[in-house]
């Protein structure tokens, strides 16, 4: 079993980071989907054996990936920004891309809304935003084997 904490669109939030830490350190994972890489960076500079980076749209410094995929025991996660999916406007794109690659889970921010749904065999998932001055959630997933669960969690900060 590995766990995965997935954050995105912190926008420079380190208080919520490092709220987060002692969460992001009893993980097996933690995914920073971008907006800004420079705050992923932050978490992997502590937890550097464990943490994805990917770049966002309002990355002027690429500290990370554009894209990934990730192969946790089972199940194989596209990991991306979103904004090159046009995300905002739907998904399908973002789940044509996930299953061109064998993927079963396609991870994205961009919205800044925690959003989760199914396109063709494709779980679509979206951790909301960390910014601050707004509602802070991230996703937490569960990995067994092939199968997977996911929680969004909001956070006070």
């Amino acid at each position: 079993m590995k766990t995965i904490v997935v954050i995105s669109d912190t926008h420079g939030n380190r208080q919520l980071l490092d709220k987060l830490d002692p969460i992001f350190a009893e993980n097996d994972y933690v995914i920073h989907l971008g907006d800004t890489s420079a705050d992923g960076n932050y978490i992997r500079m502590k937890h550097p054996e464990k943490t994805y980076v990917i770049n966002g749209n309002c990355d002027p410094v690429n500290l990370g990936e554009n894209e990934k995929v990730i192969s946790v025991e089972g199940v194989k996660i596209f990991a991306c920004h979103g904004h090159r999916y046009s995300v905002k406007s739907n998904l399908y794109k973002l789940a044509e891309k996930a299953k061109s690659l064998g993927c079963g889970i396609a991870l994205y921010g961009h919205t800044h809304k925690a959003f989760e749904t199914e396109i063709d065999g494709v779980t679509l998932l979206n951790p909301g935003a960390g910014k601050k001055y707004s509602e802070n959630s991230y996703l937490y997933i569960v990995i067994n084997g092939e199968k997977a669960v996911f929680k969004t969690v909001t956070v006070q900060v």
